[in-house]
């Protein structure tokens, strides 16, 4: 069978079973009652939705948990649940609350429901990854003040409080056994109201919120990990707002229904730096001049991605220029040596493009094996170190809007997502030192040189930066196309 008419018979039947997923009684909802917006999200929630892990991002872009700092386009720090902020001295800072805020179990907020979140987020293991490696005395000044003392003068602080996983939650949220229920403990237009495991999650229109009332009712969310049921969905109107259409599926959807946002996200291969064969710094080398990038882009992705030259592509504009060109690797031979590439099915590209890098290391004498799953059935397995290879697609500024925070994660000795298992004393040094600058030119020299560091070291091979194509239907209006992922629907979102 040839192989678009293959993928064509595939997502048929998927969309068969993603029928049953979208709740067709509330599709015609009466006008009376308000207007109701579907999403088919990509990957299903990992911690049940806390937002002291990546699920955190869900909140946000479902617009129901909010923080103290929000960031604009070009990554400055502005107010949210905050409205103002002030550095003291060198080490302290304070922080000044928006009066009226209602949560959505009917508490108010404070700067003691402030300086919880906070603990509890300190608290959390892992911590979220923008305070790894960090520490902070928060407390009460009165009952509209928050204070915070750092260990360093830290000049990213109000970015740092933008971060999803700050997200700031009624008291009621936390559990005494540690975990974090985030239904109806918000501060959003929306109100979380339903969590149904992997399956989907509702909001509703929270008439109390602090600020414009959302335009529309409803908030249907549907996790649908495969991208070709994703496709499906917006071709035949089950979903309005689809996440990272697949490449593979855009001649068979009308061009009107399709975004494309150029995402800080990287396609990385992690080289497990503890594995028999990818400790030695030679066999990184043979692996790195392996790659043949510009064969992934053209065939998995029809060019629409970035050819990496770093870790940080052109959504950081000001990379590029400061970093040095790079000279040609010399192509060495391995002598067989058996390594596991491991990567995930929740990005419709990646299965692909792990075959293509098996042919190509192949070529250079490895002998690859694939693991391929969902992602949620794989991360463990990535931390623990269990692949020689892991390939991910990397959001750079994830956190705070300054890449630093990511590569202190990735490549960090201490690092909570630390992939590679990769320590080097020379890069630690030199991530510390920019995470130490003003923002500006000076932090993006030093991250550039940190950059190099662990590129010279060869920790990880980065492929290309991704285009994300977003589906919409046509009776969307307003919906986000947010490079940093942190929105989708907001208040303003509305449908026909």
């Amino acid at each position: 069978m040839p192989s678009n008419l293959l993928k064509t018979t595939v997502a048929a039947g998927l969309m068969l079973a993603l029928s049953g997923c979208f709740d067709s009684s509330t599709e015609n909802t009466a006008e009376s009652e308000g207007a109701e917006i579907h999403l088919a999200m990509m990957q299903p929630p990992r911690t049940g939705l806390s937002p002291l892990s990546d699920d955190a991002f869900k909140l946000s872009r479902w617009r129901t948990a909010e923080t103290l700092v929000e960031l604009n386009p070009q990554a400055e720090a502005l107010p949210k649940l905050a409205t103002e902020w002030k550095q003291v001295d060198d080490l302290t800072w304070q922080f000044t609350l928006r009066d009226g805020v209602t949560f959505h179990d009917g508490s108010k907020l404070t700067a003691v429901t402030v300086v919880n979140s906070l603990e509890k987020a300190f608290a959390a293991a892992p911590k979220p990854r923008i305070i790894d490696g960090i520490e902070w005395q928060v407390r009460a000044l009165d009952d509209m003040r928050v204070e915070i003392k750092t260990e360093f003068n830290d000049p990213l602080l109000p970015s740092r409080l933008s971060s999803p996983q700050l997200s700031i939650l009624a008291a009621s949220a936390y559990q005494d056994d540690g975990r974090v229920n985030p239904t109806r403990t918000g501060s959003g237009p929306f109100i979380l109201t339903e969590i149904n495991g992997a399956t989907s999650a509702k909001l509703e229109r929270f008439d109390d919120y602090w600020g414009e009332k959302a335009k529309v009712a409803r908030v249907t969310a549907e996790y649908v990990p495969d991208g070709f049921a994703r496709a499906a969905a917006l071709r035949t109107g089950k979903a309005d707002v689809v996440e990272a259409v697949p490449v593979s599926q855009l001649a068979m959807i009308d061009p009107e229904l399709l975004h494309e946002v150029s995402m800080p996200r990287t396609n990385t291969l992690y080289l497990n730096n503890s594995s028999e064969v990818f400790s030695q710094l030679e066999m990184r080398k043979i692996a790195a001049a392996a790659i043949d990038r510009e064969q992934i882009i053209k065939t998995v992705y029809e060019n629409r991605a970035d050819k990496a030259e770093g870790l940080l592509g052109p959504a950081l504009a000001w990379a590029a220029p400061l970093r040095p060109d790079a000279s040609a690797l010399e192509q060495g031979k391995a002598n067989g040596e058996k390594i596991v590439l491991g990567t995930f099915t929740d990005r419709a590209e990646l299965p692909e493009v792990a075959v293509l890098v098996k042919q190509q290391l192949e070529s250079a004498g490895f002998n690859v094996e694939l693991d391929i799953r969902e992602y949620a059935q794989i991360e463990n397995d990535a931390l623990a170190g269990n692949f020689d290879i892991f390939m991910l697609s990397r959001a750079t500024v994830l956190d705070s809007g300054d890449p630093v925070a990511y590569m202190m994660s990735d490549f960090g000795c201490e690092g909570s997502f630390n992939l590679g298992q990769f320590c080097s004393e020379e890069v630690d040094k030199a991530l510390t030192h920019a995470d130490l600058q003003p923002l500006g030119e000076a932090r993006q020299k030093a991250t550039i040189a940190a950059e190099q560091m662990i590129l010279g070291q060869y920790a990880a091979i980065p492929l290309l930066h991704e285009r994300v194509i977003q589906g919409e239907s046509l009776r969307v209006q307003n919906a986000e196309r947010d490079p940093r992922e942190r929105l989708l629907v907001t208040e303003f979102t509305d449908v026909n």
